[in-house]
């Protein structure tokens, strides 16, 4: 009896592999660090928090380099048919890459920011990591107990983050209405989760995908809520409509360092728990998500750009909500791919949809950054950061102007922005092999909508600055009010600014992803 045991005992305990698990490990150790540190640190030492910080998200990304020579799977179970839940496959290894170089940018235009606002450092530095971790996790999860609690934490640090401006009301405003927007969602994701373990007795995404087939008919109706509800919850973090209404309003609350965060590294984690809960678990289930994320596709790039069109220079509109508006219109154009994977007469061709969507996130990651590190430029001198703060921007400080006029090209998919160009182009040519040729269509005439507002803003920036007297005076006018140079400001956007010109010159180094098996 005692050897049965034994015997037992050995078959449920496996071996953790750590080089598997590294990239969301040192970020989650790197912020516990700096929690730490920041208890023994003076005020005059605490911006080695945020180089601390920078070095461990570094140091995360560089854990991936050796995991590049094939898939590692670890958590997984030991008895009946193989399923894991951790894979650190393709898939995962380029979505974790945009996550930690994200928040590594985001740390780097940060500086200034918690300067200029008095921002607390160690609870700034923290909550990035933190979430950052959470990010990390979310893409090589494959079951979907482990899905969400990298979703939760990748957003409870945001909901603070949002609301870190204390005693700021817009703040407060924004951080209240993203945290009972998203607590909404995750209740009513939570709940479909739970109706599709009752219905197949499994949260591993590949087991939920076989039991999908042959579901009991008395339990057939259970599972088809459950499939819906749980990518409501997705939809929700992705912003796609209806359930955007919470951007605009959080991003221009938000620190602009923050907003550009959920930008980009929240809307990496809402596509990626969707791929994975369409494409591996759901896959039955085509026939049902396919045409609902189609539609919510065309609704968001149309309902994203329609509000986008309404933010005027002349009616001094806030840059950042112009941007958050333009976010949503840019996920409506990463939802056509995944509509396409359910029309896909393959699980290869499904997986080439998905890698349109992977190319079109890491251009819209770099280029997205960049607009957002230029506005967090601007915010230094006029902290209201409204379009007309943008008049003269060439002339008081031309790199800034150039690298944000390039920025806005690339989100337009206008030359010498080619990067976005040819990732629209990979977007339209998945909806038409997966014969979507109406929500082609609709993309197109979106794409033709908004070149309306990126190159009103463009033009914008090379406009003579407005005389100084009897208005507030224009970033060319900001010296009288100048800070200190911000050097990880002007970095991010020389960095982000550097891969979009690299990216445009050799557009294959990003659009080979979508020729490639990813799941």
């Amino acid at each position: 009896m005692t050897a049965n045991a034994t015997s037992l005992a050995t078959s449920l305990v496996q071996s953790v592999d750590w080089l598997a698990v590294a990239p969301p490990t040192i970020a989650a150790l790197a912020g516990l660090a700096v929690l730490v540190a920041d208890l023994f640190l003076p005020e005059r030492r605490k911006h080695l928090l945020g180089w601390g910080a920078i070095a461990g998200l570094a140091l995360a990304a560089l854990a991936l380099l050796p995991l590049l020579d094939g898939d590692r799977s670890t958590f997984c179970l030991t008895s009946g048919a193989h399923a894991c839940s951790y894979t650190a496959d393709t898939f995962a290894l380029v979505i974790q890459f945009l996550v930690l170089g994200g928040a590594l940018l985001t740390g780097l235009l940060s500086f200034s920011s918690l300067d200029d606002l008095k921002l607390p450092a160690g609870e700034f530095w923290f909550l990035l990591l933190s979430s950052a971790a959470g990010a990390a996790l979310l893409p090589a999860s494959r079951d979907l107990a482990t899905l969400v609690i990298a979703l939760e934490v990748a957003s409870l640090p945001a909901f603070a983050l949002v609301g870190l401006r204390r005693g700021d009301r817009l703040s407060s405003e924004a951080a209240l209405k993203f945290f009972l927007s998203s607590v909404t969602a995750t209740a009513v994701m939570l709940l479909g989760v739970s109706f599709v373990y009752a219905a197949t007795g499994s949260l591993h995404l590949s087991r939920i995908a076989d039991a999908l087939t042959h579901v009991d008919p008395r339990l057939d109706t259970l599972a088809q809520a459950g499939v819906v509800l749980t990518l409501v919850g997705f939809a929700f973090k992705t912003a796609a409509v209806p359930f955007h209404f919470w951007v605009p309003d959080t991003y221009v609350g938000a620190p602009v360092p923050v907003a550009a965060y959920l930008s980009v590294v929240g809307k990496a984690v809402g596509f990626s728990g969707l791929i994975l809960v369409t494409v591996l678990a759901f896959p039955s289930y085509a026939d049902v998500w396919g045409p609902a994320v189609a539609i919510l596709a065309a609704l968001t790039m149309t309902a994203g750009n329609a509000a986008a069109l309404r933010q005027r220079p002349e009616r001094a509109f806030s840059a950042v909500r112009l941007l958050a508006w333009s976010s949503v219109a840019q996920a409506g154009y990463l939802l056509v791919p995944i509509a396409a994977a359910g029309y896909a007469d393959s699980g290869k061709d499904a997986s080439r949809a998905i890698g349109s969507t992977v190319a079109y996130a890491l251009m819209y990651a770099a280029v997205n950054l960049g607009a957002f590190a230029v506005a967090a430029l601007v915010a230094r001198t006029s902290p209201a950061n409204r379009l007309t703060d943008y008049r003269g921007l060439y002339a008081a400080r031309p790199a800034a102007a150039l690298a944000l006029a390039f920025f806005l090209l690339c989100l337009a998919g206008l030359p010498p922005g080619v990067i976005g160009l040819f990732a629209k182009v990979t977007v339209f040519s998945a909806a038409v092999d997966a014969g979507l040729g109406w929500l082609a269509v609709v993309m197109a005439l979106n794409v033709v909508v908004a070149l309306y507002y990126y190159l009103q803003w463009t033009a914008v920036l090379f406009r003579a600055p407005e005389p100084a007297a009897g208005a507030e005076p224009a970033p060319a006018a900001g010296a009288a009010v100048a800070r200190p140079r911000a050097v990880p400001l002007t970095a991010a956007i020389g960095l982000t600014a550097v891969a979009g010109i690299a990216l445009s010159g050799a557009p294959q180094l990003v659009l080979r992803f979508a020729s490639e098996s990813l799941l």
